[in-house]
């Protein structure tokens, strides 16, 4: 037993996380990939390889999530499909994340059912199975690094393109012993083509929290997409990145430098998704890093000195280029009419402009750090667009998907939804009546 327990002890020292963030638990989700990235574990793209199932957001409204769709009828599913051995925690307060990680693993390790009510971990939720077999994936996921090139999408998107919502492929398909099948219909060649429908989110790695995007497929392009955002109880919290420009209308005093900070770490996460999903795992890594010094309080000299090798090493990379120029393409001219507001609304153009619009404001943002004068109450416009107008920025961002996907290829598909990282806390923001993003 205790040569057992040993060996269980060296296998999870490093464990794989599988992360699955609430929408408005942008916070939350921070502060575990900044503790992730100090301890050197690794976050994982499905199910079948993780250890530690960390859940992100308040539990407020857990029973009302419930249901087909809900908060809790996916993350039960996530659950399920980890193998045991494995643990789980559900973080609510950003500042207990290194208390919650280390009752995740302590519990893992000692192969023992944790319990509600861990004193030194009072709102994470921890649960463990007996060991059975362990997959000793955490090295071939360090070895995935790359260095100055991104991977091309068809070579690491098989396995981690679907998400942990599995059970609602479409109501047209057959099943052979559980697995979809698939339909068949003309192409535009006039051949009969298989027709797939294929669910990705709301979990993935490097995914905007809580979408679900449901594809039908044939052969391997994308022949319609629909949007569906997990079904989440309305917070009165605004959205994390929206927070300064949102606190500046109501009337609090923010500072220039303290906006300028939030919209560069925003232009950062949202860089870091769209490297990894690149397959430039390397280059992620590294811009996480930026953003986590943004959010610490870095000075403006040191974050301009993070920030400038990234932005030469992003526009001078010209396999990145290759990999996304002509995806999503957007003109300035229909973004507008659907309301886009922001850089997807500046870059006028593919995945690739919009890359290098977050790459301009990261620079000038990084610069302007330490200002100290007062945000202007009237600039309402976040890292999205803008705050003032009666349809939130990713909403029209979310509304423009579908046309965007149709007719790309599905190795591509998460390049484009990466290169416009919809912010889905902006959906669920309630806020007071006759201030700024007031609607429904």
């Amino acid at each position: 037993m205790e040569l057992r327990r040993a060996l269980v002890r060296a296998a999870v020292s490093r464990p794989g996380v599988l992360l699955a963030a609430s929408p408005g638990a942008t916070r939350q989700r921070l502060a575990v990939e900044a503790e992730l990235a100090r301890r050197g574990w690794a976050c994982v793209g499905g199910p079948a390889e993780a250890d530690l199932f960390v859940i992100l957001g308040d539990r407020e409204g857990e029973d009302e999530a419930e249901g087909e769709g809900g908060e809790g009828d996916w993350v039960a599913a996530l659950w399920q499909g980890i193998p045991a051995p494995k643990a789980r925690v559900w973080v609510t307060d950003p500042g207990r994340v290194a208390d919650a990680l280390d009752s995740g693993l302590a519990d893992l390790v000692r192969g023992e059912h944790g319990n509600d009510h861990a004193p030194d971990a009072p709102d994470s939720h921890h649960e463990h199975h007996e060991h059975h077999e362990h997959h000793e994936h955490h090295e071939h996921h360090e070895h995935q690094q790359n260095g100055d090139h991104p991977t091309p999408p068809s070579e690491h998107s098989g396995h981690d393109m679907h998400g942990g919502h599995h059970g609602h492929a479409g109501h047209d398909m057959g099943l052979v012993e559980g697995l979809p099948m698939a339909d068949r219909a003309d192409d535009r060649d006039g051949l009969r083509l298989d027709v797939l429908h294929v669910p990705l989110g709301p979990v993935l790695a490097d995914w905007p929290a809580g979408l679900i995007l449901r594809l039908t497929l044939q052969g391997d392009l994308v022949q319609e997409a629909t949007v569906e955002p997990v079904t989440t109880p309305p917070s009165p919290h605004p959205p994390f990145w929206d927070e300064p420009w949102l606190r500046a209308a109501s009337g609090k005093h923010i500072s220039r430098g303290d906006a300028a900070r939030r919209l560069c770490a925003a232009h950062l996460d949202s860089l870091g998704r769209f490297f990894a999903v690149a397959g430039w795992n390397d280059m992620a890594a590294r811009t996480r890093h930026a953003r986590d010094r943004a959010l610490a309080g870095a000075a403006a000299a040191e974050l301009t000195s993070l920030v400038r090798p990234l932005i030469r090493r992003a526009q001078r990379s010209r396999t990145l280029r290759w990999l996304t120029t002509g995806l999503g393409t957007l003109p300035a001219e229909q973004a507008r009419q659907r309301g886009v507001t922001g850089p997807a609304l500046v870059a006028d153009g593919d995945a690739y402009n919009r890359m290098l619009v977050w790459l301009d404001v990261v620079g000038r943002s990084a610069a302007d750090c330490d200002v100290t004068e007062a945000l202007d109450p009237a600039e309402v416009v976040g890292p999205r667009g803008r705050l003032d107008t009666p349809v939130p920025p990713s909403k029209a961002m979310l509304d423009s998907l579908p046309k965007l996907l149709k007719g790309t290829e599905f190795a591509c598909a998460r390049i484009i939804v990466a290169s416009l990282d919809p912010d889905l806390d902006e959906l669920t923001h309630v806020p007071a009546p006759g201030t700024v993003h007031s609607h429904g």
